[in-house]
């Protein structure tokens, strides 16, 4: 059974107690809570240390009060964080069958979320960039097929060209042979003309 102390406070015991209480007061803790804490660590009553707190202590820290009560305004501005305040926490997660502690501290938390902000700016700005992708490549698309018809229209009049091309040809072979025959014929000699349709006609004298 622990012995409750009775004896006389020490310099160091004060200052263990002013440091406890301005922690609890930063982080929005009771000054009740802070008073069980060093009586635990100091072996008194929560009770007497209250009583030393409100009787002697808490005169030597009236600035330490005012800033500890100004920064817990600030933590709780920052995102709530008043529980994490300058203390670090240590959580335990099993990794291999064995524990391994991980310890965050408050700078920590708000590192990480401000992280997860540019994280989550970053994915809105390429949500933004793939549609415009996904724009872009239905207009290529839709081009690509106008195209396409636009090829197959061209290789149509090209094989009518062709088409008319040989035609042509075999117009002027036989012109050229009708010619060629003329030429060879004496007196009596038999004349040809051309149809319409490019073919050579016999004409009796």
């Amino acid at each position: 059974m622990t012995t409750i102390r009775q004896d006389a406070w020490t310099q160091d015991e004060d200052l263990l107690l002013a440091e406890v209480v301005l922690r609890y007061i930063r982080e929005g803790g009771t000054q009740l809570s802070a008073f069980e804490e060093v009586g635990r660590k100091l072996s008194r009553t929560s009770a007497a240390c209250g009583f030393r707190w409100n009787s002697y202590v808490r005169k030597q820290y009236k600035q330490g009060i005012e800033l500890a009560k100004k920064q817990r305004k600030e933590l709780k501005k920052e995102g709530s964080f008043s529980k994490l305040a300058n203390r670090e926490i240590s959580l335990s997660q099993e990794q291999n069958g064995e524990q391994q502690g991980v310890t965050l501290t408050l700078s920590d938390v708000i590192e990480y979320l401000k992280t997860y902000e540019q994280t989550e700016d970053e994915q809105v700005t390429l949500k933004e960039q793939n549609e415009r992708l996904k724009a872009r490549l239905a207009s290529l698309e839709e081009e690509n097929n106008r195209l396409q018809k636009e090829n197959k229209e061209v290789e149509k009049q090209l094989s009518v060209v062709k088409e008319d091309y040989k035609a042509l040809i075999g117009i002027m072979d036989r012109a050229r042979k009708m010619m060629m025959l003329q030429d060879e014929g004496g007196p009596n000699q038999v004349k040809f003309q051309m149809e319409r349709n490019g073919n050579l006609e016999r004409i009796e004298k």
